[in-house]
């Protein structure tokens, strides 16, 4: 069977001071019709269980550990006895949604999963998170960036950078490395390729997204994609 990639899109409503706005999270299925691997399972386990049908869970990869990502991460994961992966650094931000379990696998740099026909490549992507990683998947000319890189630009935490200059090291060191027509699957929004973002990076390196941060300049995002800050989600990354 021939591995194909399948798009889950999870919400929910969240009040923000006295504001309701929804928040979209993308789980993303790779696999065939016999066993699936299921990427940053969000919120809601059933609608995630529901695409994946009778194939098997072979393990539930988180490519960060941020709340409103791993929220259904167990869930996920029982129904086939299938493990979970995160990065070793991420531990701590998993124990706030997970306080009584730990990941089965400990991702690290240029590890490996199989699936189907196809591999994915762990690729660490630091920045938003310390331990956020990339999944690359040469086979299916995609790359799973989490919340490292969005179709617009690096990801944030509440409208924040924590690690710009961590964030910026990964992307244009190892995603913007890759193939132009690579498609660029987030963990929230729409996808993109490399070719189309990589133009944008000797202004981010400039300076263009502090300047936007500082101004208030979101774009338009439609439904809030920033899941971390309708929780209300406040990190100091040095605790990780």
């Amino acid at each position: 069977m021939t591995a194909r990639i399948e798009r889950v899109v999870t919400e929910g409503t969240v009040d923000v001071d006295g504001v309701e706005h929804e928040v979209e999270n993308n789980t993303w299925i790779v696999g065939d019709d016999e066993e699936v691997i299921v990427i940053d399972p969000a919120r809601d386990a059933e609608a995630i269980l529901a695409k994946v049908g009778e194939r098997e869970v072979l393990a539930v990869v988180c490519t960060h550990g941020l709340p409103d990502h791993v929220g259904a991460a167990i869930e996920v994961a029982a129904r086939d006895e299938a493990v979970v992966a995160l990065h070793p650094k991420d531990r701590p931000l998993w124990r706030r949604t997970w306080p009584e379990t730990w990941p089965d696998i400990d991702m690290e740099d240029e590890g490996v999963f199989g699936v189907a026909d196809v591999e994915l490549e762990v690729m660490s992507t630091p920045g938003v998170s310390q331990g956020g990683v990339s999944l690359y998947c040469e086979a299916l000319s995609a790359v799973f960036t989490g919340k490292t890189l969005q179709a617009d630009g690096p990801g944030r935490i509440g409208g924040e950078y924590p690690a710009l200059a961590d964030q910026l090291t990964a992307i244009g060191g190892r995603l913007f490395t890759l193939p132009h027509a690579t498609r660029v699957l987030p963990a929230h929004g729409e996808e993109t390729t490399v070719g189309a973002l990589e133009p944008q990076f000797d202004d981010w390196l400039s300076g263009s997204l502090i300047r936007r941060q500082e101004s208030g300049e979101n774009g338009a995002e439609g439904p809030l994609t920033d899941g971390t800050k309708a929780a209300g989600i406040r990190l100091d990354l040095r605790d990780q």
